[in-house]
C-alpha cells in the first residue's frame, strides 16, 4: 500500500485510471470488483467475463454499477473500453486480445482453463495478476517463461496468504535477516473432508463446498506454500510438511525448529494448525551478526538464533488491487517464481480408488494435494493434482497412496499438460547447462 495509494492517487487526479479486466466472477470476483470500483481511485475495472454471463452483470451490479454492455467481439469491447462504459462477456479471450486493457486479474482457480486464459493474456501482452494457485503450483514456471519472454508481469496477488508471505519475507531480508521458514496458519487440517462435509460451512459463507473443501482437506495450503517455496528458493522438510498443531502463539514456535537443519536445507514452506494469530502468516528468520543479535533482543523479538515476524490477517479481495498496481505502475511482482519449480503438489488417494474410475478435482471426493520437493517428484514420476482431474486410472489405489503417471491415462490434448511436459523439459535443460557451466 506504500507508495502505491500515492501513486494511484496521481493517475486518479490525471484523469488517466489503470485499466483492469478480470476473469471470473463468482464469490471472490464479486468482492475483487466491489472493491476496486468503490474503494480504489487511479484504477477502473472496465470489463468482467464470466461462462455466465448474469454472474458477471451481478458482479458490477453489487458494486452499485448497473449499466454495463454486453459484448462478444474485440472490436464492441474495445469501443466500450474507449467510451467509458462498462463491459461483460461470455468470452473471456476477448479480455485477453482487446487494447485499452492494463491488466488482468485471473479469478478461475481452475488449472486447465486458467491455462488458456493466461497464456492469450501473456500473448498479447497484458500483465497477469492470478488468484489462482493451482494452475501456478503446476505450471508457473514454464508460464513466468513465456511472461518473460514477452516483457510482461505474472504474479500471484497481495491478500491471498501466499502474497502476505512473500511480502513479510522481503521486509524482514529487507532489514538484513535471513528468512528460514514461511510458514501459513490453519485452523483446520482433514485430508478426508469432502464437498458433504463442507457443504453446512460453504452455504453460510456464500461459496461453492468443493472450494472450501480444498482449504480443510489441505490441498490449498499446499499450492499455497509451493508457490511460496518456488518463489523464495525454499523446500520443504517431508513430504505432506511437517504441519505441527499447537495452541499457542506463533512466537512461542521458533524453539520447535532446528536453525542448523532449516539452514541445509536452503529454508523450507511449513504451516500450523490451530496457532495464534489465526489466520496470519509468519516468517521465522536468524541473524549472523551478534551486534544485530543484542538489538533485535532489545526490541522485544527474544535472544534467537529464530526471530519470528507474523502477519494477523490476510485480506484476500481487499488488497488485489494493489497487486494491479505494483504491476502496472511499477513492474513489481508480489509472487513469482525464481526458476524452475523446487516444490510441486501430488496427488494422493483420498479413498480406496478402483481402476476405470475417473478422477474427480481439486477439492471433491477422490484425492488431496500434499507438497513434494519437485526432485522426487520427477525421480518417482508422481503426477501432479493440478493434472488429476479427468485422468482415468489404469489400477487400484489405496487410501493415502501417491499416484505416479503411470497409474493413470491423461485426457487428451490438454494445453496444461503440454505446457507441464514443456517445463520439466525447459528446466531439465536448464540445469543441464549449468552444470556444463
Amino acid at each position: 500500500m506504500i507508495i502505491v495509494d500515492r501513486a494511484l492517487q496521481a493517475r486518479a487526479e490525471a484523469g488517466n485510471p489503470v485499466k483492469v479486466a478480470m476473469i471470473g466472477a463468482g464469490f471472490m470476483g464479486r468482492g475483487i470488483a466491489n472493491q476496486i470500483t468503490n474503494s480504489v481511485p487511479g484504477m477502473e475495472l472496465v470489463a468482467i467475463s464470466n461462462r455466465h454471463i448474469a454472474a458477471a452483470k451481478q458482479a458490477y451490479s453489487e458494486a452499485g454499477i448497473e449499466d454495463v454492455t454486453e459484448v462478444s467481439t474485440v472490436k464492441d469491447l474495445e469501443s466500450a473500453i474507449a467510451c467509458g462504459a462498462y463491459a461483460v462477456t461470455e468470452d473471456p479471450m476477448l479480455i485477453c486480445q482487446a487494447q485499452g486493457i492494463d491488466a488482468v486479474i485471473e479469478v478461475t482457480g481452475a488449472v486447465e482453463f486458467g491455462a488458456h486464459v493466461v497464456m492469450e493474456a501473456i500473448a498479447n501482452h497484458k500483465h497477469v495478476i492470478m488468484m489462482n494457485a493451482e494452475l501456478d503450483g503446476t505450471v508457473g514456471s514454464i508460464l513466468k517463461v513465456y511472461a518473460d519472454k514477452a516483457g510482461v508481469i505474472l504474479t500471484a496477488c497481495d491478500g491471498d496468504q501466499p502474497g502476505v508471505q512473500m511480502n513479510l519475507y522481503r521486509f524482514v531480508k529487507g532489514i538484513g535477516l535471513k528468512p528460514l521458514l514461511c510458514g501459513n496458519i490453519k485452523g483446520l487440517q482433514d485430508p478426508y473432508r469432502n464437498p458433504t462435509t463442507q457443504e453446512g460451512f460453504a452455504k453460510r459463507w456464500g461459496q461453492k463446498a468443493h472450494m472450501v473443501t480444498s482449504f480443510a482437506d489441505g490441498s490449498k495450503i499446499s499450492f499455497e506454500q509451493a508457490i511460496v517455496a518456488n518463489a523464495t528458493g525454499m523446500k520443504v522438510a517431508k513430504r505432506g510438511m511437517l504441519g505441527y498443531n499447537f495452541s499457542g502463539h506463533v512466537d512461542e514456535m521458533t524453539n520447535m525448529y532446528d536453525v542448523e537443519e532449516l539452514k541445509k536445507w536452503g529454508g523450507i514452506v511449513d504451516y500450523v494448525v490451530g496457532a495464534k494469530p489465526g489466520p496470519g502468516v509468519f516468517v521465522f528468520a536468524t541473524h549472523e551478526d551478534p551486534k544485530q543479535r543484542h538489538y533485535l533482543n532489545l526490541y522485544k523479538l527474544g535472544e534467537g538464533p529464530l526471530y519470528s515476524f507474523y502477519t494477523p490477517y490476510h485480506l484476500c479481495h481487499f488488497e488485489v488491487p494493489m497487486s494491479v498496481a505494483r504491476a502496472v505502475l511499477f513492474q513489481d511482482h508480489v509472487l513469482s517464481p525464481l526458476g524452475g519449480p523446487l516444490v510441486d503438489v501430488v496427488t494422493t488417494a483420498k479413498i480406496d480408488l478402483k481402476a476405470g474410475e475417473t478422477l474427480d478435482g481439486i477439492g471433491y471426493y477422490m484425492t488431496y494435494g500434499q507438497c513434494e520437493n519437485s526432485d522426487i517428484v520427477q525421480k518417482q514420476n508422481l503426477l501432479p493434482m493440478g493434472l488429476a482431474e479427468g485422468c482415468r486410472l489404469k489400477r487400484d489405489m489405496s487410501k493415502d497412496e501417491v499416484l505416479t503417471y503411470d497409474d493413470v491415462e491423461l485426457p487428451e490434448g490438454r494445453l496444461c499438460d503440454k505446457l507441464r511436459a514443456e517445463q520439466n523439459a525447459y528446466f531439465a535443460q536448464e540445469k543441464t547447462l549449468a552444470a556444463v557451466r
